[in-house]
């Protein structure tokens, strides 16, 4: 476990999302390609990964743990149980997993230097596409997990930003 505080954590957070909106709202504008999508999907994850691990070293502080995991995957699935009665921090989970598994799958390109390039990925009974609208609704998704957790934390405004 590093010298990291939740704090810390959530405030890098912070960082990788001014990333995605800038990934979203600049690079995409000006290059039309599904690697800058691609990257997009890994800084989300990324900001996941930050928050979780503030969830890891707020249970620790709490004794609800003795040690962290070390891969993310190991961090994510116990604190999945360790909040198994947490229906809306499940959800962020569950989306999580959903990102993960896409940046493993094999993708189509669709649309590569236009307005609606994305990433086609097959899946088992249906297939799921990643473009610049998608983006913006799972950065809201991602800003709702970011305010969620500032409550969990009991983090107040002047803490935040």
């Amino acid at each position: 476990m590093s010298d990291y505080s939740v704090l810390d954590y959530v405030m890098e957070a912070r960082e990788e999302l001014k990333r995605v909106e800038h990934i979203i709202f600049v690079s995409l504008k000006y290059t039309r390609t599904t690697d800058v999508i691609r990257n997009a999907v890994l800084r989300l994850v990324s900001f996941f990964d930050m928050l979780f691990e503030g969830y890891m070293v707020d249970s620790i502080e709490k004794e609800k743990l003795d040690r962290s995991p070390k891969s993310p995957a190991l961090k994510v699935n116990k604190l999945s149980e360790l909040y198994s009665d947490d229906e809306e921090l499940q959800r962020y989970i569950t989306f999580y997993f959903f990102l993960k598994d896409l940046l493993n799958r094999d993708y189509a390109k669709i649309n590569e230097y236009r307005r609606h390039v994305g990433m086609l990925f097959k899946m088992e009974n249906s297939s799921t596409i990643i473009n610049i609208d998608s983006l913006e609704t799972c950065k809201y998704y991602a800003f709702d997990f970011y305010g969620f957790s500032k409550k969990f934390f009991g983090l107040s405004k002047e803490e935040e930003d």
